[in-house]
């Protein structure tokens, strides 16, 4: 149990589409918005793994045309997240809008994100601790999982609002406005190489 809570924290900790995002959603909106942003990414990714656990997902990408839409549209959608970001200006975060990032938003993303697939995938399948109870291990491993998933995201979103905060010169808030942005283009890519190794 030990070493898939650890697991779980080294999948979830490393810079993926989610947690920069909540980053980019806090420094763009604020604290309040970007937690309810958070809160559509914790219900996404807690979709994802239900589609994992229950076979749904394997079922669904064993269909080419239908791991290719959803590559399309996670590409799509994260090169529109950098895009705001990069173009951003002098400001931290998302580029202004009429529309600011909910709910709807985080779920979006997790639901087209490949990472909340990899790493679900990877830790309900793998990391055996209650072989004879699988209910139990798999109801276990849901409550460790979103245990250490909330205060990882939630501690991403308070850094996009620290870094708000401070007041930094135009030409660092658009250096980190671009940092942001080739982190989750970087994303994008390792999207695109999963992809086509597995495809």
């Amino acid at each position: 149990m030990i070493t898939f809570a650890l697991a779980v924290l080294f999948l979830i900790i490393t810079p993926g589409p989610g947690v920069l995002s909540a980053a980019g959603v806090g420094a763009g909106f604020g604290f309040r918005t970007g937690l309810r942003y958070v809160g559509g990414l914790f219900i996404g990714t807690n979709i994802v793994a239900l589609c994992v656990v229950t076979g749904l997902s394997a079922v669904l990408l064993a269909v080419p045309a239908v791991r290719w839409i959803l590559m399309g549209a996670s590409l799509i959608y994260l090169i529109y997240l950098a895009a705001r970001i990069a173009f951003a200006g002098s400001k931290i975060g998302f580029a202004a809008t009429r529309s600011v990032p909910g709910i709807g938003a985080g779920i979006l993303l997790q639901v087209i994100n490949p990472k909340a697939y990899v790493v679900n995938t990877s830790l309900f399948t793998g990391f055996p601790f209650a072989p004879e109870n699988l209910t139990l291990e798999l109801i276990t491993k849901a409550l460790i999982l979103n245990a250490i998933w909330i205060p990882i995201h939630l501690a991403w979103l308070w850094l996009g609002v620290s870094l708000n905060r401070l007041n930094l010169s135009a030409p660092t808030q658009r250096k980190i406005n671009f940092a942001m942005a080739a982190s989750l283009l970087a994303a994008v890519g390792l999207a695109v190489y999963a992809g086509t190794t597995h495809s």
